[in-house]
């Protein structure tokens, strides 16, 4: 029935523009219409484009509130002029109560509009939450028919008894089809993840809170054993100026397996082999996920991307780090800067960087940076005048304020709109 409609309608008319009031005015299910237009979309009947609408819903509280009333309108008009006791105003029981917040919550439930500031007031007492709707927009494809062609895979005894062979269409077979490429995965021990940052064994970060740990294999087999002694000294006894922790170190803990938690572990992987060889000024790069165990809302996931840049050099100074840092957020058109000190186990001085957001018009965090700690670099086997200066800072944070978006689930995830990622254009890097 709902094929029918689809393709019927269009017989007659251009477009369908929104599957939802389509469905309404032919009473027929709106799932049943969605599920029928992604069919005909993927056999080219049909071309569909995405539709989205965020609408506000009632909460079990909310709903509650726009039956009874708002518990503070109940409670006042449950006082009498001459006062009452506790025990009387409990049993009091009001049976009609008229006020702002339950006529707010009945316009919602009828689907009209409220201003902004009563949507922000009743979203902070979690009376609504958003809902996101979404349908289609629908037009003929380039193979529409009025009615589908049905196409079979297997000739069976019966159509050639019944003769319908003659007739009927078959799906046509893909003979150079290839089928999906198997891609093995390989271990990463991520002792360089804390341990050679520096980052001491009791911190908070390496609780299981914070970081997925690997059930299988849950530890590494293999480290260079004369690095772990240095990386052991300087934690537990310190060097180079540095008292160190003064704890116990563990190797156990150290050979633990674990998703990385931040970029930093590569760019501690890529130093040290650079300390291997003789010494070269160097400039490293990257962009690459990581994963922390948080809770999900709408400005944080447990898996995102970070972006970390890093020069290697003799002499560098916190003067070069603040050139560099003005120089690269230029180029993202961030050209207002300012720097706040902060506290990072693996760089000393540390900055938060903020730029002046002329939408928002206030000062936005948009990175971390820092100098590498002598006692991250110096047991890589770095040279003693060599200087790092780091920084990094989330791939999605200036995605989302650049193209206005304002929960992280739009942009990455598996429940990003894709229809936002079929209108933008292919960003090919290194090609005129």
């Amino acid at each position: 029935m709902a094929e029918e409609a689809v393709l019927g309608y269009l017989k007659n008319n251009d477009e369908i523009k929104d599957s939802g009031d389509f469905a309404a005015e032919r009473g027929i299910d709106h799932n049943e219409i969605v599920n029928v237009i992604k069919s005909l979309h993927g056999f080219r009947y049909v071309d569909a484009q995405d539709i989205k609408r965020e609408t506000w819903v009632l909460t079990d509280e909310g709903n509650t509130y726009a039956t009874l009333g708002s518990p503070e309108i109940q409670l006042m008009l449950a006082i009498p002029p001459e006062g009452i006791s506790r025990d009387e105003l409990q049993a009091e029981k009001v049976e009609h109560v008229e006020d702002r917040v339950k006529d707010l919550l009945l316009q919602i439930q009828q689907g009209q509009v409220i201003g902004a500031d009563d949507i922000k007031a009743l979203k902070a007492r979690k009376l609504i939450v958003p809902q996101t709707w979404k349908g289609y927009s629908v037009k003929k494809g380039p193979n529409y028919a009025p009615k589908r062609k049905k196409v079979v895979t297997d000739l069976t005894r019966e159509n050639f008894q019944s003769g319908e062979w003659k007739e009927i269409e078959f799906k046509e077979y893909n003979y150079s089809a290839k089928g999906q490429p198997l891609e093995g995965g390989s271990l990463h021990p991520l002792f360089w993840n804390f341990d050679s940052l520096f980052q001491p064994q009791q911190h908070p970060a390496r609780d299981s809170h914070d970081t997925f740990f690997l059930e299988t294999p849950s530890t590494t087999k293999k480290l260079p054993e004369d690095y772990v002694q240095r990386v052991k000294q300087i934690h537990e006894f310190g060097g180079y100026e540095s008292r160190g922790y003064a704890y116990d170190w563990k190797r156990e803990e150290a050979n633990k397996n674990l998703l990385r938690t931040h970029t930093t572990a590569v760019s501690s992987r890529m130093l040290y082999q650079l300390a291997q060889k003789p010494f070269a000024p160097k400039k490293y790069f990257s962009i690459d996920r990581v994963f922390r165990n948080e809770a999900v809302d709408r400005t944080h996931l447990a898996e995102f991307h970070q972006i970390e840049g890093l020069v290697c050099d003799q002499g560098l100074s916190l003067r070069d780090l603040i050139g560099v840092l003005h120089d690269f957020f230029s180029r993202l058109g961030m050209t207002k800067l300012k720097f706040k000190p902060a506290y990072n186990p693996y760089t000393e001085p540390s900055m938060e960087i903020f730029s002046y957001h002329e939408g928002f018009k206030k000062w936005v965090e948009v990175g971390n940076s820092g100098m590498f700690r002598p006692e991250m670099l110096r047991p890589m086997g770095l040279p003693e005048d060599v200087q790092v200066i780091a920084w990094g800072l989330s791939l999605e944070r200036p995605t989302m304020i650049m193209y206005g978006i304002d929960n992280i689930r739009d942009l990455f995830g598996h429940k990003v709109d894709l229809g936002l990622i079929k209108k933008n254009s292919i960003c090919r890097l290194g090609i005129e």
